[in-house]
């Protein structure tokens, strides 16, 4: 008797009593609430069990040599035109391209910043042939033709049957064409009237890069690039004497990446846009550190690539001040000789396991003799 009494006041202390079997009622519809909520359940544990992931990053001295530097570009210049914008690139070996158009191509815009097409191709090349007149013209002239480069010709140039044909002969020479008039090929092809029609254009630069892994530069600037005794140049006199501050560099970078893309990489320059509402135009200088990445994805996939981090300088220049300078945009980068690594993992179902195993093996160790 004693030891029911006990039982009966202990289960006067349950906290959660229980229905009584005759009470209870079960209905379809309880039924359906619980399957939904039992596969709810379900489903919120594994999709946090697959595909929630931890990142553990860690730094390493980047000892990868002669790999190529692949640069990712989208810029527009709304107030530029594409006939008088040129990239180069140069780096700290020695290694110069001048007016590069491979990978690299350039939509000619309107003021209100449309495309514009002259031919199904969405991309215009400099230099191309022009329409109309010119074309007939070109068709009449004998296909063996050999002109004149009016002094530029060299020993793997010696003809000039066309413009730019005249115009890459003087960047080799290292020459200044300061005037379109009076050469053949440049009126023929109506030269002149295309640098007058498209001078309200915009023009929108994109494509990639392949450089060498070290310290360098690319820059968009106007006029015709050539190189005399080690020194970058830009024909700027074929525009004329205040050439200077007729250049509106306003522009916005849409994109700007070093290497392959991966998740939830930020690049700081995206989307960035810079105005000029100053007289006379400016020098944009954006100074990137470069920082080697290698992604490792759950998975265990690996995506080599980049991060960066920028710092900008703007340089107004005006051609009454007489200040020195080029006017265009110009990334400078460099290379840190750290490698990045970001190794992505699943969610652990019990980490706390890990912690108990680590507990358990440290009581199971001998006791060791502590010197006093």
């Amino acid at each position: 008797m004693a030891g029911s009494d006990v039982w009966s006041r202990l289960r006067n202390l349950d906290a959660y009593p229980k229905t009584l079997e005759d009470f209870r009622v079960k209905t379809f519809s309880g039924a359906v609430i619980s399957i939904i909520s039992i596969l709810v359940i379900a489903v919120l544990f594994t999709s946090e069990l697959i595909l929630s992931t931890e990142v553990e990053p860690e730094l390493f001295v980047d000892t990868s040599r002669n790999e190529k530097l692949r640069i990712n570009l989208d810029i527009e210049f709304p107030k530029m035109s594409c006939e008088i914008l040129h990239l180069d690139v140069m780096d700290v070996s020695g290694e110069n391209e001048l007016d590069v158009d491979h990978d690299i191509f350039k939509q000619r815009l309107s003021e209100s910043g449309e495309p514009i097409y002259d031919d199904p191709q969405e991309v215009e090349q400099l230099g191309d042939q022009t329409l109309g007149l010119a074309d007939k013209l070109k068709s009449d002239l004998n296909p063996h033709r050999c002109e004149t480069c009016y002094g530029a010709e060299t020993s793997d140039m010696k003809c000039c049957n066309t413009c730019e044909d005249v115009r890459e002969a003087y960047r080799r020479k290292g020459w200044a064409l300061t005037s379109f008039e009076g050469i053949v090929q440049c009126d023929r092809e109506g030269w002149a009237e295309k640098l007058k029609a498209q001078s309200k254009e915009g023009c929108r630069i994109f494509g990639h890069l392949e450089v060498n892994k070290v310290a360098g530069n690319f820059h968009i600037a106007p006029g015709k690039s050539f190189q005399q005794s080690s020194i970058h140049f830009h024909n700027l006199n074929s525009f004329g004497r205040d050439a200077v501050g007729k250049f509106n560099l306003s522009h916005t970078i849409h994109h700007l990446s070093f290497g392959t893309d991966y998740p939830d990489r930020v690049n700081p320059l995206d989307k960035y846009t810079e105005i000029i509402t100053e007289a006379g135009t400016a020098m944009f200088q954006y100074f990137v550190k470069v920082v080697p990445t290698r992604y490792r994805t759950a998975n265990g996939v690996e995506i080599n690539s980049n991060q960066y981090s920028v710092t900008m300088h703007k340089r107004q220049l005006s051609s009454n001040a007489g200040e020195a300078g080029l006017p265009g945009l110009s990334i400078v980068f460099r290379c840190i000789s750290h490698l990045y690594t970001i190794d992505t993992r699943h969610m652990k179902l019990l980490p706390m396991c890990e912690y108990a195993q680590l507990l358990l093996c440290d009581t199971n160790e001998p006791n060791k003799d502590v010197l006093v």
